[in-house]
């Protein structure tokens, strides 16, 4: 009998029959290989009143085959003084999933998982939870949530395909945590093999008299203080740079290098990352009166915040404007857009944007700081060209 390492587990190849891998170090220590392929460490004794054990010790790929060791050698540790690590098992197992619901699940999602996440992601957890999953779930006791209920959520959300897969993605990552934290079985999680609804991109891009109808009203909300300012700034900066919204409401005036013509953001989606701007970009800057004790660009209607909802100022100007059609994110895109059709090659865009996933713009952005500059510029030059 050889050693159980990974590499071993790995090779083995499954068959029609159950197989058994057997440790030559730890006696009674093995993998099981079902035929369907699962890979279970497992250990073998005999208790102190006789009776055979033989309790899983966790599925390969959920740990490795050292912590399996590990933890072989410290039940055998307990078996030496008498104790049975299968019935202590057992016991903290029942103790410790007693009558634990969904809710509570998410409560501790929320508390222990959410804050590794970008705070955009965290508020969309936390609405996804207290509007779509709870008032359904959040009642049920985690062991008995099945593929049925799950999967009657998920098809009760069609009418908005994106929301419904956040919220299977949602509870798919909750009820392995669940899993993690001893509240349902290895390899139970209901969400496995419910099918995702397929996802159609949507690309809107603004046309030149689009931009010059979208200014000139934006241009009249300033004249009349029909919009708050900000409000009418934050669209301006979003055609003008291409960032994200996020990223445009928390401008602080600290990032901004206005001789550099650049935008060193300390985070965004994608991490830490700089922007060029261009002459118009800082035409608007420049013109924005900075709010004492405000270290933000775009000021709220409290001292001291930023901005924080755009969305109804935009539904009102938008419609003004016919572009009823448009969403915020697509100022993003016609800012690219306006820059392929400047001639600009596509890792330069991606570099403009931010676009971390693109390898071969990450490797090199860095050492085309003059190009990005120029890109900044031959964009804001363009839209402003536009709108006159």
């Amino acid at each position: 009998m050889p050693k159980i390492t990974k590499r071993l587990v790995d090779l083995t190849i499954t068959t029609d029959k159950e197989i058994i891998v057997w440790d030559d170090e730890i006696k009674g220590f093995h993998c099981k290989v079902t035929p369907k392929g699962k890979k279970v460490y497992m250990l073998y004794y005999r208790a102190k009143n006789g009776k055979q054990r033989k309790p899983s010790i966790g599925i390969h790929g959920n740990i490795t085959c050292d912590q399996a060791r590990q933890i072989a050698l410290e039940w055998m540790g307990e078996i030496a003084k008498g104790n049975d690590p299968y019935a202590q098992k057992l016991e903290d197992k029942n103790n410790k999933i007693k009558a634990v619901t969904v809710k509570f699940i998410s409560e501790r999602y929320m508390q222990e998982h959410a804050p590794t996440k970008k705070p955009r992601s965290r508020i969309e957890d936390e609405r996804l939870w207290k509007l779509h999953i709870l008032p359904i779930l959040g009642n049920y006791d985690v062991r008995e949530v099945t593929k049925v209920e799950i999967g009657k959520l998920h098809a009760s959300k069609i009418e908005n395909m994106i929301n419904a897969n956040r919220i299977l993605s949602l509870l798919s990552k909750a009820f392995n945590l669940a899993e993690v934290w001893g509240y349902r079985d290895e390899g139970t999680n209901p969400c496995k093999h419910i099918k995702k609804y397929p996802e159609k991109s949507r690309e809107r891009f603004l046309k030149e008299d689009e931009i010059i109808r979208l200014f000139q009203i934006l241009k009249e909300e300033e004249i009349n203080a029909i919009e708050h300012i900000s409000c009418i700034n934050a669209l301006r900066l979003l055609l003008l740079t291409g960032c994200r919204l996020t990223e445009i409401l928390t401008l602080k005036w600290k990032y901004i290098d206005l001789k550099q013509h650049r935008i060193n953001f300390p985070d965004s989606k994608t991490g830490k990352k700089s922007i060029y701007i261009s002459d118009a970009v800082v035409e608007i800057l420049n013109d924005i009166v900075q709010q004492e004790n405000n270290p933000y660009v775009l000021y709220g209607k409290n001292n001291g915040e930023h901005l924080v909802n755009l969305q109804r100022a935009w539904r009102r100007i938008r419609k003004k404007a016919d572009l009823e059609d448009v969403r915020i994110h697509d100022l993003r895109h016609s800012f690219a857009s306006i820059g392929a059709a400047s001639g600009l090659s596509l890792p330069i865009i991606g570099a403009l944007l931010g676009h971390s996933q693109v390898q071969t713009t990450a490797r090199y952005a860095h050492l085309v700081g003059d190009p990005l500059k120029e890109a900044a510029h031959v964009i804001g030059n363009k839209i402003k060209a536009i709108i006159g």
